[in-house]
């Protein structure tokens, strides 16, 4: 895994320079292979965006004119519901996320993840706080709200 701390500043105003360009997350990922050869994952540039306190302006916009939802559509805060290990899970809906009662190896908390469009995955934090997510599904990519739920998710229980 791949963090800020992990980049040089040269890497590091590339990619400031590229979020004031209008860059999304995948293409701020592909640069950075394509540039300085750094290959990292979606989740890890997400958190290395985050870690430089680098805002997107794709999702600045959306921040600045926020849709009313429809119909019976879940409001973003209530997204996220979190999972008792062992409590069975639905196959479409809400970002689910389950902690494992036991770390897994190399890990201070882990656990799995079930996205919106019911692709699953398996998550962790490790020693140093760097997250990891392996999608059970090679290749796939969770939409950025699902990231974003999952992140809330996560940033919840690190601080209580």
């Amino acid at each position: 895994m791949t963090s800020a701390n992990n980049l040089s500043e040269e890497q590091i105003t590339a990619i400031r320079q590229w979020a004031e360009e209008g860059s999304e997350l995948a293409e701020i990922q592909k640069s950075l292979k394509g540039q300085f050869g750094v290959n990292v994952t979606y989740m890890d540039t997400r958190m290395i965006v985050l870690d430089l306190g680098i805002e997107l302006k794709s999702e600045s916009v959306e921040e600045e004119a926020p849709s009313e939802p429809e119909g019976n559509e879940p409001v973003a805060d209530e997204e996220v519901e979190i999972i008792d290990p062992g409590q069975a899970e639905s196959p479409t809906g809400p970002v689910q996320v389950a902690t494992d009662e036991i770390p897994r190896p190399g890990a201070v908390i882990s656990g799995s993840v079930t996205f919106s469009d019911g692709e699953k995955a398996s998550w962790m934090i490790d020693e140093l706080g760097r997250p990891g997510i392996e999608p059970e599904t090679s290749g796939y990519q969770p939409t950025e709200a699902d990231l974003s739920e999952f992140e809330k998710h996560l940033r919840a229980l690190l601080e209580g």
